[in-house]
């Protein structure tokens, strides 16, 4: 019980988190998830969770949608998803952490390069950056640090960026929750134990739009750091310890 009740806490603080700087929640409870779950029970269930937690990033912030920048983003990303999802299933476990850890430590450069160049996306490019990220979001799990800039280097911000990639985010997520569930991957104790993770992630989310307006940028690429070393250095121990 106790453990369950950590990953609860971990959920509610993971969706504050995300609910202000539009992604943290993966990477703050895919570790904890792992130690207690293993690899292969974790990942569907942070899938489930990461659904219900875009729903209520959805809702919050409903009326800021660029329909047009989400269409783009999620037609090319939705099956590159799908992809990744059925690649990442046939990795074995050990692999599956090793390779999590790796890739949260590789996008803290990745991030602040991105952040430098000051890249201006245009919406075709916005859908290859789709696909890009859709095949790592099934492979990976949590490529949130890739989606912020990718939406904000085509204009969005606050709101409009929570709002926009949380709905893009949403679509990918149940395309790969719809794979595992094909692959047999999803089982109704493995949902349902989802469903709990993502009901603290969407009370986090909801505590968290008051936030919002408060939160600088600098604080923001902070506390993102923060998670990525911390939840890369997490997988990377769970692999070899």
């Amino acid at each position: 019980m106790g453990a369950y009740f950590f990953v609860l806490v971990v959920g509610l603080a993971a969706g504050a988190i995300s609910g202000v700087i539009g992604t943290g929640s993966s990477i703050m409870l895919l570790p904890v998830l792992v130690m207690t779950y293993g690899p292969k029970q974790a990942v569907p269930i942070m899938a489930v969770a990461a659904v219900m937690a875009n729903i209520s990033r959805v809702i919050a912030w409903r009326r800021e949608i660029d329909w047009k920048a989400f269409a783009v983003y999620s037609v090319t990303g939705v099956p590159a998803a799908a992809l990744g999802a059925h690649t990442l299933w046939t990795l074995p476990a050990h692999a599956v952490d090793i390779g999590l850890g790796v890739f949260f430590l590789a996008v803290i450069p990745l991030r602040h390069w991105l952040d430098a160049k000051k890249l201006k996306l245009r919406l075709w490019q916005l859908s290859l950056a789709g696909a890009v990220i859709g095949f790592l979001t099934g492979l990976v799990l949590s490529t949130g640090p890739l989606s912020v800039p990718a939406f904000t280097a085509y204009g969005l911000a606050k709101g409009a960026f929570l709002s926009t990639e949380a709905a893009s985010s949403l679509a990918l997520y149940i395309s790969k929750v719809v794979t595992f569930r094909e692959l047999g991957a999803l089982s109704s104790e493995i949902a349902l134990q989802g469903l709990i993770v993502g009901a603290s992630l969407m009370l986090g989310t909801f505590i968290a739009k008051k936030l919002v307006q408060h939160m600088s940028v600098a604080s923001f690429r902070y506390v993102l750091d923060i998670l990525l070393l911390v939840s890369g250095i997490s997988m990377l121990w769970t692999a070899f310890g």
